[in-house]
């Protein structure tokens, strides 16, 4: 074997670890959304078994073999599905506590993607499900400042806050979680489509962010309430930060004024914003910060 050819196959090794690992994760979020309202019906089946048809591929490798043997028990066997759930997700357990290139923080982040597809599996966001998620970000507080969890936990957090999930807010968890599961089932893609044509999510500011001044690069946008755009800037330098009037890579907070709008956390603010989300997709860690925190922020640094 040349070197060429060597360096190709440890390649191939690594990236068909990286994608069990990813396709595992995938799969526990899955489990864990349809198991949070307690029940599994026949559409979150389906989407197992397309999950398996996606993986074929790996089914030769550890534990790949058994999960889609359990997955194909669960088709057969209705009655036993609740339990073969449980046993499926102790197995993705069981591999993830094996795995030498295993990374906490992404493992969680592939499994909260999961938990998203496996709430829209059927097209039906429960108030079980929105409770049993929310339990969930709270149990992974260390993905603060992390895309999408800062974004997830400041929509449910909202959803929450007065105790019970209405029908708008249900259409918003529908289309946002959609954002992140891409079904098999055209029909029920195109039904969600079509239920949440006229929700409009652009990206959501972070809930309790921890802003840190002192070589920080800050930028702003919208309408502020407490104080003019000159003046926030003013305080920020004050307290050792720098300001830019774009969003960069080194952008590290995008400030969003209160444009007096009560649902601003999914309200567009423009190009900034768009373009600080885009960039936070693709790895960069700008956190968008509403102006409130901002302030309290600011408040405490002055103690």
């Amino acid at each position: 074997m040349n070197t060429s050819e060597y360096e190709n196959l440890t390649y191939r090794q690594h990236t068909t670890r990286s994608e069990a690992d990813k396709a595992i994760n995938s799969l526990k979020g899955i489990l864990e959304g349809i198991r949070m309202d307690g029940e599994v019906n026949a559409s979150e089946i389906a989407e197992l078994q397309s999950w398996c048809a996606m993986h074929q591929n790996l089914i030769n490798r550890n534990p790949f073999k058994e999960l889609m043997l359990l997955i194909s028990e669960a088709v057969r066997e209705e009655e036993a599905r609740p339990e073969l759930i449980e046993d499926l997700i102790w197995l993705c357990r069981k591999y993830e506590h094996g795995s030498i290139f295993y990374d906490a923080a992404t493992a969680d982040l592939q499994v909260l993607q999961g938990i998203c597809h496996g709430i829209l599996s059927d097209g039906i966001v429960a108030d079980k499900e929105v409770e049993a998620l929310d339990r969930w970000l709270e149990d992974h507080a260390h993905l603060n400042s992390y895309y999408p969890y800062d974004e997830i936990s400041s929509l449910v957090t909202s959803v929450l806050s007065d105790g019970k999930v209405d029908e708008e807010e249900r259409k918003r968890l529908l289309a946002y979680f959609h954002e992140f599961a891409q079904l098999t089932d055209t029909a029920l893609t195109q039904k969600i489509k079509s239920e949440t044509a006229e929700v409009k999510i652009n990206g959501i500011c972070t809930s309790n962010p921890d802003i840190r001044f002192d070589g920080s690069t800050f930028c702003f946008t919208g309408l502020f309430q407490r104080a003019s755009r000159k003046e926030i800037e003013q305080e920020v330098v004050k307290l050792g930060g720098r300001v830019s009037g774009c969003v960069t890579k080194s952008t590290n907070y995008l400030i969003v004024g209160d444009s007096g709008n009560p649902c601003w956390a999914f309200a567009c603010y423009g190009r900034k914003v768009e373009k600080a989300i885009a960039m936070r997709k693709a790895g960069a860690k700008t956190v968008l910060v509403h102006e409130y925190d901002f302030w309290d922020v600011v408040e405490e640094n002055r103690q």
